[in-house]
């Protein structure tokens, strides 16, 4: 299996996360690669390549089996979801004070450095 971290250029702060994706194009360029990606519950509605967890409410319970489901989905997007944790622990966002084009550097050269302290170089 092979994982693979993008911080993609900055957005407005209130892009939602499937608006953000289609706006960079990664929505297309994953259907047209035919590359399948698992993702969080904000990608509901995303083509059929975007995997997202199943999702329960208050008058349809989950399944066993979706619930199960839903763990190993969550535990395969772990590495992803580490790396946010460190930006959000860091408050690396708060704390910028430069244009945008260069946070998005900074933040993609903190995402490589923490995926290589994880010890999840390639090879």
């Amino acid at each position: 299996m092979l994982g693979a971290l993008w911080a993609s250029p900055a957005l407005p702060g209130g892009a939602h996360d499937l608006t953000a994706a289609r706006t960079h194009g990664i929505i297309d360029a994953l259907a047209s690669a035919n590359i399948t990606v698992l993702a969080d519950k904000a990608y509901l509605g995303a083509p059929d390549n975007v995997l997202v967890p199943y999702r329960g409410s208050r008058w349809r319970k989950l399944s066993t089996g979706e619930k199960t489901a839903n763990k190993g989905h969550a535990r395969l997007r772990a590495i992803g979801e580490q790396a946010n944790a460190t930006l959000k622990q860091w408050k690396i966002l708060t704390k910028l004070r430069c244009s945008p084009h260069r946070t998005t550097t900074i933040i993609q050269a903190i995402l490589v450095l923490d995926h290589i302290d994880a010890g999840h170089t390639p090879g």
